[in-house]
């Protein structure tokens, strides 16, 4: 039994007003909160066992390396990966674009070749590839989604031309909650020669996922939207993909030799981990993934689509709200308008005088919000640790602020 009660017990934020309401936290799709575990795990760590790691043979810093290390294997099979050295530390899925980008991209790209990206992306998604746009002449082709905000993997297959080097492209919208058909795309993209980058930011948080099963080159996770600490994250690179990037960063632990005249690098994927990385930070995120995975990824599926049902089903009876994308089997993320509203930050700072929490801007997605028209928009972006009560609460709460604006 999936008792979302007694889930909310282990996530001391809960327990808090704001503005004298009970919160309702409903910006997940920005970044989660975290279990009392992955808060202890980060007080312990810094309380009892820090050291810097690989480079001391004292008993702290073999302790620290030792629960740095065990992150990696969590996050293989988290991810469904085949191989541990598949699977890169970073901060998050921003440096993981920037790193594939760098490292990957820009070495084999030419002026005139391609990279295919669909409307919905993340600006983290966006800015690398306009970077090589910039530099080297790489042309950015878009792919748009349909009036229901639903992508077909046959547009993104169709734009593949001769001069396509790479897709970029989310597994779903942090606006809309499209899923996107990955499998798909990664099987007809690699019979024509052409790499994968998948933005797993949002999916990895809401769905079970598997990088066997999906084909894809590269998939970016970041760690605190799946209830760890922030500036944590991973990026899933496959074997033969890695062997043809160059490093992002230079400097320590990703070296075997240095000297005056030549430099010999680490073996991946620590030849890609320049630098003290995020010690606590990854183990918070360690802490997380068992976390989540004690409670099931298929159990907070379910409960997240039981969610997006219930919260589609109290939408529909606003008929001033205008949800935006309706595509089949969406995640628990729903942006919208309001008739008579001016401004997404207006309906934002209404609700959260009912102490609702959600989004309001462009969320990072301003190609998106230029193909349906708008500026910004409100979202609410469902977690598993809400509730349908809340759902009652943020309608409530537009009701409230639709009087107000009418």
């Amino acid at each position: 039994m999936y008792d979302v009660q007694k889930i909310r017990q282990d996530f001391p934020i809960l327990s808090r007003e704001v503005n004298g309401k009970p919160l309702v936290y409903l910006d997940n799709g920005a970044s989660a909160q975290k279990p009392q575990a992955v808060i202890d795990a980060v007080s312990h760590a810094y309380g009892q066992e820090y050291a810097n790691v690989h480079r001391g043979l004292h008993f702290l810093s073999n302790l620290a390396t030792e629960n740095f290390e065990a992150v990696r294997e969590k996050l293989r099979v988290f991810l469904g990966a085949e191989h541990e050295d598949e699977i890169l530390y970073t901060t998050g899925s921003t440096q993981a674009f920037n790193l594939i980008s760098y490292g990957w991209a820009a070495p084999r790209m030419e002026p005139g070749d391609e990279i295919i990206l669909s409307v919905m992306e993340h600006h983290a998604n966006i800015v690398p590839w306009h970077f090589l746009r910039e530099r080297q002449g790489v042309v950015l082709k878009w792919v748009d989604v349909d009036v229901n905000g639903a992508l077909d993997p046959q547009a993104i297959i169709d734009a593949i031309g001769p001069k396509t080097k790479m897709i970029a492209i989310t597994h779903m919208s942090n606006v809309l909650g499209t899923v996107v058909d990955i499998k798909t795309i990664c099987e007809a993209a690699h019979e024509r020669g052409v790499a994968v980058c998948v933005d797993g930011s949002q999916s990895a948080v809401h769905m079970p996922v598997n990088m066997v099963d999906l084909g894809c080159d590269f998939y970016a996770i970041t760690g605190h939207k799946l209830y760890g600490p922030s500036a944590s994250g991973a990026v899933y690179i496959k074997r033969e993909r890695m062997a043809e990037m160059r490093p992002f960063m230079g400097g320590g632990d990703m070296i075997r030799e240095v000297s005056k005249d030549v430099i010999t690098y680490n073996d991946p994927p620590h030849k890609f981990e320049a630098g003290t990385p995020g010690i606590v930070q990854m183990i918070g995120l360690g802490a997380a993934l068992d976390y989540m995975t004690a409670l099931g990824l298929e159990n907070i599926a379910a409960h997240e689509q039981s969610l997006a049902a219930y919260a589609t089903k109290r939408f529909a009876g606003l008929n001033w709200l205008n949800v935006q994308g309706h595509a089949p089997g969406k995640g628990a993320i729903f942006s919208f308008t309001m008739d008579g509203a001016g401004h997404a930050h207006d309906i934002s700072t209404v609700v959260d005088q009912k102490g609702v929490a959600v989004r309001a801007g462009h969320h990072c997605a301003q190609p998106l919000m230029q193909h349906m028209g708008v500026s910004a928009t409100c979202r609410a972006s469902f977690g598993l640790y809400n509730t349908t009560d809340e759902i009652d609460v943020l309608v409530d709460a537009l009701e409230l602020c639709h009087e107000l604006f009418a």
